[in-house]
């Protein structure tokens, strides 16, 4: 596919890595940065791949997600109590560490969920023809994640 556009969104996350045997195994934030890669063989009739306003909803669905919110391993024993202390500000990942990698798995199959419902008529419309390629999620000013189907 030739065109290939990137839309970039940053979270201020926190997250522990309960199997981490290092310092990593403690609670800890992150600015992430996520960035969506979307292709597409041909671009619109207003020559674009889509307007970038047009991903605002799926991007609307992460940032709310991982935002000002504490990523969490279902298999911590402190699990319970936090959810129950702070609800959708703990995201859960199901028997899974809350890795930049196990986040950018997460982020792709939201978007790619969200891109693949019919949108309703709107002035920012997606064509059939695009589809979400990958998705970044950098950890640090070093270091990122990608995860792609």
């Amino acid at each position: 596919m030739p065109y290939r556009i990137c839309k970039t969104f940053t979270v201020e996350s926190g997250h522990l890595l309960s199997k981490h045997p290092g310092d990593c195994r403690f609670p800890h934030g992150h600015s992430r940065t996520i960035e969506l890669v979307l292709v597409a063989a041909d671009l619109d009739a207003r020559d674009m791949v889509c307007d970038f306003k047009a991903l605002k909803p799926a991007i609307a669905a992460c940032a709310r997600r991982y935002d000002h919110a504490l990523a969490l391993n279902t298999a911590d024993p402190q699990f319970a109590a936090l959810h129950a202390a702070y609800g959708d500000r703990v995201t859960a990942f199901a028997d899974c560490d809350p890795t930049s990698e196990a986040m950018a798995r997460d982020v792709y199959q939201t978007v790619a969920a969200v891109l693949a419902v019919p949108p309703a008529p709107s002035d920012f419309p997606i064509g059939p023809g695009v589809r979400l390629e990958k998705v970044r999620v950098t950890e640090t000013a070093t270091s990122w994640a990608e995860y792609w189907e």
